[in-house]
């Protein structure tokens, strides 16, 4: 089985990750490879540089994200073009990650995809685990991480998909206004509810 485990920013997804972790079961986590596919020598590193040019490198070939950053924040078309070359490299790492836990024997993957509703990705995981917090706790919880002013931080919250939505495409949800045990013994019924954890 693949499970897809979403959220919205500072939903306190990366706190379900780490339970799910400590269950063993094993998490491809999507922003970890966006930055792999991206390094020099990978393909999609090729098709950056060949488009955006040598401008948007550090001196040491890295890829400079901020001046990327840049180019495609002000430019619609220029961002299709990254994430024409980004978003399949992305795809094609994880389906091999994937593919690379179940022949060792894991009965059961999590994809970690903040984007999966908004990137339309339901159809590569069976099952998605949303993980909810109400919107003043969101931005309580951003600000509070970030150190940011609320103006920035609602604007942050408000460039992703609202979470009041994705509870309505989630095969379950895990309710994370309450405290980490709560968050914890969802996460575990979800998980023996879809007999992937005995418990």
């Amino acid at each position: 089985m693949i499970i897809g485990l979403t959220g919205g920013i500072a939903s306190g997804k990366s706190t379900v990750s780490h339970f799910i972790s400590a269950l063993g079961i094993p998490i491809v986590d999507a922003d970890v490879i966006a930055r792999e596919v991206v390094e020099p020598g990978e393909n999609a590193y090729d098709q950056i540089v060949a488009h955006f040019g040598k401008k948007v490198l550090n001196n040491d070939d890295t890829i400079a994200r901020k001046k990327l950053g840049e180019i495609i924040f002000t430019d619609e078309k220029e961002r299709k073009v990254l994430n024409s070359i980004v978003h399949p490299a992305i795809r094609k790492r994880m389906i091999e990650t994937k593919d690379r836990l179940f022949n060792e024997g894991h009965p059961v993957v999590v994809y970690d995809l903040p984007l999966l509703f908004e990137s339309n990705l339901k159809h590569m995981v069976d099952k998605v685990l949303l993980v909810y917090v109400e919107e003043h706790v969101q931005l309580e919880r951003l600000m509070e991480r970030d150190q940011s002013i609320k103006e920035e931080a609602l604007s942050r919250i408000q460039s992703q998909m609202p979470l009041k939505q994705k509870v309505e495409l989630a095969d379950e949800v895990i309710n994370n206004n309450g405290t980490i045990e709560d968050t914890e013994k969802q996460l575990k019924d979800i998980l023996k509810k879809w007999q992937v954890y005995k418990g």
